[in-house]
C-alpha cells in the first residue's frame, strides 16, 4: 500500500519565508549582508528550521542509531553534533559544517544520493539566513525538547471540506453495534452512513488525516488508530453519540478534535501512524500496531476512562499490520511488514513462535476459534494457516486459496467462523476458518480493496477501496445490498490521484 504525505500548518509559514529566499537570499547571502530585510522577523527554528530537518535529516539522524552519531530531533544534540562536533558556526553559514554538507556536489553530500535528491537551495538559504542571524533557538522551546513532538503540537489539522474535490480512498470501515449504520474513514474525518440509502448522516472531524483501523469498544465508544504518514500516529476513542453537534445540509457535525464530549480519550501517541487494533473477545484488553513496529497493550476492563498500558512490545523488524487476540486472551497474534507472523505469551512476556513462510510482507492476522490455527495474508497473494500449538508450531497447515493480487486485509468475525480477505484485484472474499472453504467471491469494486469488515450479527460484510466506493453485501448469498461512494460531495467522475 503506497504511503501519501500531506502538509501541515507550518508549511503555510515555511512557504513564505522560502518565497523571500528565492527572490532575495542567495543574492545577499554571496554579498555578505544581513539577509533580514527591516522589519521582517528572523527566521524562526521551530517553525522554519526545524520542519526541513524533519523532512531530509531526521530518517538517518533520530534517536535511534544516528549516523554520524548525530541526532538531529533536540536543538541540543544538534548543536553538540556527532563525531564532526557542532555542525553550525554560528553568523558564519560559509564555515558550518551543515552547509558544506547540503551543498556538497560529491559523495560528501547529504542526504545520501541513494536516500534522494539535494536539498532544494531555497530551503538551504532559510538553513544559511537562520545560522547568519545566529543560529538561535526559539525563547518558547527548551534545548532538550523533542523537536517532533513540538512541531505536532503546533500543527492544526484543516477543518475537512463540506464537498470533497474527489473520492477519498476508504481505508477503514465498521458497523455501529446495532447493525444499522456504517462509519468510514474519511480525510480528517469520520462519516455515519445509512447503508441502506447511502445516506449521510453524521461527520466527525478528526485530527487524523485517516483512519487506518476502527473498532467499537463494550461501551459503543469508537477507538480509531491511525494519523498522518511519517508525521504522527495516535489511538484516539470518540464518543458519536456525545458532544455538541451542528447541522449542516441536514447532516450532523461533531468536533472531534476539541469537542471532549466527542473526543474522550487519547490512548496512544506515535510519531507514525498506527495501522492496527484488536480487542480481546472478553472486551476487556485492547491492542494496536504500527510503522514503528511496536505494538502496545491496554488494560481496559475498568472502563476506557481508567485505561492502562500494560505492555510495550517490540517484536518485529518492520511495520506492524495486524494484531488478534487468542480466544482466551492470553496471547497476541502480529504480522509484519517483514514478512513473518508471530504469537507472543502476554503473561511471560516473551515471544512464542514466528511463522515465516510468506513471500512478502504481511497485511492481515486473525486466529481460529480454538486458538489452535493462526491465519495470515499478504503481498504474496496468500491465505495461510499455520498451526499454533505443539510439536507443529509455527509450520503451515495448508494454504487456504488466494487472490490475483497483494491481499491488503483481513478481517475475522468475533463469534462466528468467518473471515473474508479483501485485495488489490479488487475482490473480496468470504471463507470458513473450521473447514477453509472458499464460501463466497464477491466482485464489482474497480480499484483495490483496503478496508472489509462483518456485522456484529454477521448477516453483512463491507469493504471500501482505493475510489472512495463501499459496498455492502449479504453474508449468506453474497447479493449486493448498497454500493456508494462514501465522500461528502465528491464527484463520481473523477478519479483519484495515482497511488
Amino acid at each position: 500500500m503506497s504511503r501519501s504525505h500531506c502538509c501541515c500548518i507550518v508549511c503555510a509559514v515555511l512557504a513564505s519565508a522560502l518565497a523571500f529566499c528565492v527572490v532575495f537570499g542567495t543574492s545577499q547571502m554571496a554579498n555578505g549582508q544581513d539577509t533580514t530585510p527591516k522589519g521582517e522577523a528572523p527566521v524562526s527554528f521551530i517553525n522554519d528550521v526545524a520542519p526541513i530537518l524533519k523532512e531530509s535529516c531526521f530518517g538517518c539522524h533520530g534517536v535511534k542509531n544516528p549516523k554520524g552519531r548525530l541526532d538531529m530531533t533536540k536543538y541540543e544534540s544538534f548543536r553538540k553534533g556527532g563525531t564532526k562536533d557542532d555542525p553550525i558556526v554560528a553568523g558564519k553559514p560559509e564555515d558550518s559544517y551543515l552547509i558544506d554538507v547540503l551543498t556538497a556536489t560529491n559523495k560528501t553530500r547529504m542526504p545520501p544520493r541513494e536516500a534522494g535528491s539535494a536539498l532544494p537551495k531555497e530551503k538551504i538559504a532559510v538553513l544559511q539566513r537562520w545560522i547568519k542571524e545566529g543560529a538561535k533557538l526559539d525563547a518558547n522551546v527548551e534545548p532538550k525538547a523533542d523537536l517532533q513532538k513540538e512541531l505536532r503540537a503546533r500543527w492544526v489539522p484543516p477543518v475537512p471540506k463540506t464537498a470533497y474535490p474527489y473520492p477519498a480512498q476508504v481505508t477503514a470501515l465498521a458497523f455501529t453495534p446495532d447493525n444499522q449504520k456504517l462509519v468510514v474513514s474519511g480525510h480528517h474525518e469520520l462519516t455515519v452512513w445509512d447503508f441502506n440509502t447511502a445516506k449521510l448522516e453524521k461527520r466527525i472531524y478528526t485530527r487524523t488525516r485517516r483512519a487506518m483501523a476502527l473498532l467499537f469498544l463494550p461501551d459503543c465508544k469508537l477507538a480509531v488508530a491511525g494519523g498522518r504518514p511519517n508525521e504522527e500516529g495516535d489511538v484516539r476513542i470518540y464518543d458519536l453519540q456525545g458532544g455538541t453537534l451542528k447541522l449542516e445540509n441536514g447532516v450532523a457535525i461533531l468536533d472531534g478534535v476539541n469537542d471532549k464530549g466527542v473526543f474522550v480519550k487519547q490512548l496512544l501517541e506515535a510519531d507514525d501512524e498506527v495501522t492496527c487494533l484488536a480487542l480481546s473477545i472478553n472486551g476487556k484488553k485492547l491492542a494496536s500496531g504500527g510503522c514503528d513496529r511496536i505494538v502496545n497493550v491496554w488494560d481496559i476492563g475498568g472502563g476506557i476512562a481508567n485505561a492502562k498500558l500494560e505492555q510495550t512490545i517490540e517484536n518485529h523488524a518492520d511495520w506492524v499490520y495486524g494484531v488478534a487476540f487468542s480466544p482466551d486472551g492470553k496471547e497476541l497474534f502480529t504480522c509484519s511488514r517483514d514478512k513473518t507472523a508471530k504469537v507472543w505469551d502476554l503473561a511471560a512476556k516473551e515471544s512464542l513462535l514466528t511463522f515465516p513462510e510468506h513471500q512478502g510482507g504481511l497485511s492481515g492476522i486473525a486466529v481460529k476459534a480454538d486458538g489452535k490455527e493462526g491465519f495470515s495474508v499478504g503481498d504474496d497473494n496468500q491465505l495461510r494457516a499455520w498451526h499454533t500449538m505443539g510439536d507443529q508450531a509455527g509450520k503451515q497447515v495448508k494454504v487456504l486459496g488466494n487472490h490475483g493480487k497483494a491481499i491488503l486485509k483481513l478481517a475475522a468475525h468475533p463469534t462466528k467462523p468467518l473471515l473474508a480477505t479483501a485485495g488489490a484485484d479488487n475482490v473480496v472474499k468470504l471463507w470458513n476458518p473450521d473447514t477453509g472453504a472458499n464460501l463466497k467471491t464477491l466482485t464489482g469494486h474497480t480499484d483495490w480493496v483496503f478496508a472489509v469488515a462483518f456485522s456484529p450479527d454477521a448477516n453483512l460484510v463491507a469493504s471500501g477501496s482505493y475510489d472512495g466506493e463501499v459496498r455492502v453485501w449479504k453474508v449468506a448469498d453474497g447479493s449486493l445490498v448498497k454500493s456508494f461512494i462514501a465522500s461528502p460531495g465528491a464527484p463520481t467522475d473523477k478519479p483519484q490521484p495515482p497511488k
